[in-house]
């Protein structure tokens, strides 16, 4: 790579760009040392380098950083100039653009870590420095994906599409299985036909076949997804619940604390009754009928058990509705959770219903209103839709593994232990409690054991036609996808993000979605473009940093002329 020109700092005067840059320097004073020490003179030495004899008194009359003089020392050779390039490039990256922080915070890294010593630190400098880089990593991951989309296999995408209001409505859509960010456009419109060309911009060059759409209910997404795709729209389970929960949650929250109210304040009256009889006797008194304390105080009582009654039905409701909410993530899965058997549309339908009906049982008994019940009328409806995303995961299941042409024992592996074990494995790894994660990491592990037996059929296949069928039993698994919550996800990391920067500019939201694809790795090491690309694929930051400038010297700090008092008397 040929030596870019070195940035300016800021705090200094506008100068022509020096004819020799950084590392050209660092490599002149690198090969006029080594003359000098094989035995050459100094005018020897720098005809050999090929530089001017004022020249090199210049920078050798550069004043010495107040820094160790073995690590000035170093960086003064092209080594020690590529490492300064690392650091300050590591530096922006990972503090200015993954952290979220700003130039000013990168200002002061170098600072207390004694980089400014050899780094230009001003504002300027790091500013230019970073709007460079983030064009860079732009430029970088567009030629990225380009490329491993000319070696990808043949993909069929279950996709994850919603909007984001962050500087103006953006249209998101994202691959589900491997958290790829497909589409990320600016729009006016969120219509089928804006959804429609976006997705074509995003998906122009893959190679690829949209079979899936998991999203909310808006009409046109619904529009988009199954009129011009062609494709089947899993409704996000998280919507029917969000239902549910606006039905339920807060009218019973709202029950339950009025009858604890109401138990208190019959208990205080109870309590008043008895401290009232008590009182009376303490005192002496005349002639005449005492107070009916014994139907008072029973009165109170009986109506302090009816409020205690009372707020324990309310509390029983809101409680029974929350796990009912709840349950319908458990029903909701292709193959059950308890047993690791495949659950028949019909099934879901009869489990789903039977949630609802005690659910209308609940708002019956709680008496709530019209308006509540419209919503839980509403989420109702759409069972329809997770019991037809159902039947279409197993109608693709079943057509992905009759088109392999196994032998019938195999076949029959494949879809009663070897998808379900698969499917189960995932349910594990989102699940947020340690007891279901390992419930299901055991049932998983017993619908493998028999396929694991040497006995088997599937044992007597070559290793390589045993990957592919692991791979395409994953595959199958993955079909299954009834949550949008990563395009959620990325959603609430931009509106953190732009919490502290108050906008998100165009280019910084490319570099985010360049860094979410191509450098944020999950724990098993993988980026989200190699696993929607099924290939490995060079480091961004890697590429980045070969084309970056090298890192700008400081300035020689000039002496400010020191204020004067404003109210310095004026010579006669």
């Amino acid at each position: 790579m040929s030596d870019a020109p070195a940035c300016v700092d800021s705090s200094a005067d506008r100068r022509p760009t020096p004819i020799h840059g950084r590392l050209d320097r660092a490599k002149h004073l690198h090969a006029v040392a080594q003359a000098r020490q094989d035995g050459q003179s100094q005018r020897a030495a720098v005809i050999g380098a090929g530089v001017a004899r004022s020249t090199l008194r210049h920078w050798n009359a550069s004043p010495a950083p107040l820094a160790p003089a073995a690590l000035s020392a170093f960086v003064e050779t092209p080594e020690g100039v590529v490492w300064l390039r690392r650091i300050l490039v590591a530096a922006h990256w990972s503090i200015g653009e993954q952290g979220g922080a700003g130039v000013r915070v990168v200002c002061d890294f170098l600072e207390r870590s004694g980089l400014s010593a050899f780094i230009g630190a001003s504002y300027g400098a790091q500013q230019a420095f970073q709007t460079d880089l983030e064009e860079q990593i732009v430029t970088a991951a567009t030629e990225l994906r380009g490329t491993l989309a000319q070696a990808m296999p043949h993909r069929t995408l279950s996709i994850a599409e919603d909007e984001t209001w962050k500087d103006g409505m953006r249209l998101v859509g994202i691959d589900a299985v491997s958290n790829f960010i497909l589409l990320k456009q600016r729009s006016d419109a969120r219509s089928a036909a804006a959804w429609t060309r976006a997705l074509e911009g995003g998906l122009e060059g893959l190679n690829v076949t949209v079979v899936q759409g998991t999203s909310d209910e808006a009409k046109g997404l619904l529009a988009h997804v199954e009129r011009d795709l062609d494709a089947h729209h899993a409704t996000d389970l998280f919507h029917l619940q969000h239902e549910v929960s606006q039905a339920m949650s807060l009218s019973l929250k709202r029950t339950e604390q009025q009858a604890e109210t109401a138990e208190a304040e019959a208990k205080a009256r109870w309590q008043g009754e008895c401290a009232a009889e008590q009182a009376y006797h303490r005192r002496r008194h005349g002639p005449g009928r005492p107070p009916a304390f014994a139907a008072r105080i029973e009165e109170a009582l009986s109506a302090s058990v009816q409020a205690s009654l009372a707020r324990e039905q309310a509390h029983a409701h809101r409680a029974e509705a929350k796990a009912l909410i709840g349950a319908f993530s458990e029903v909701d899965h292709p193959y059950e959770i308890q047993q690791g058997q495949a659950q028949t549309p019909e099934q879901l339908e009869t489990r789903l219903g039977t949630l609802f009906a005690r659910l209308e049982a609940i708002a019956e008994e709680a008496d709530l209103s019209e308006r509540l019940r419209a919503h839980l009328a509403k989420a109702k409806r759409l069972t329809h839709s997770l019991v037809a995303t159902l039947t279409f995961f197993f109608m693709m299941v079943n057509t992905r593994v009759q088109a392999l042409d196994l032998a019938p024992a195999i076949e029959q592996a494949m879809l009663d232990d070897l998808i379900p074990a698969l499917y189960l494995e995932r349910a594990a790894a989102r699940s947020t409690r340690a007891e279901p994660r390992h419930r299901l990491r055991e049932l998983s592990a017993q619908c493998l054991a028999p396929l694991r037996q040497p006995s088997h059929p599937i044992q007597s296949l070559d290793p390589q036609t045993r990957h592919h069928l692991e791979q395409v039993a994953g595959e199958c698994a993955d079909l299954f996808q009834r949550s949008s919550s990563c395009v959620e996800g990325r959603n609430g990391f931009l509106a953190l993000y732009q919490h502290g920067h108050h906008r998100l500019g165009p280019r910084k939201q490319q570099v985010l979605t360049a860094l979410h694809n191509f450098a944020i790795k999950r724990p098993d090491g993988t980026t989200a473009a190699e696993r929607f690309f099924a290939q490995p694929h060079p480091s961004l930051f890697e590429q980045v940093l070969e084309r970056m400038p090298w890192p700008a010297r400081p300035a020689r700090r000039r002496p400010r002329p020191a204020r004067q008092p404003y109210l310095v008397p004026v010579a006669a």
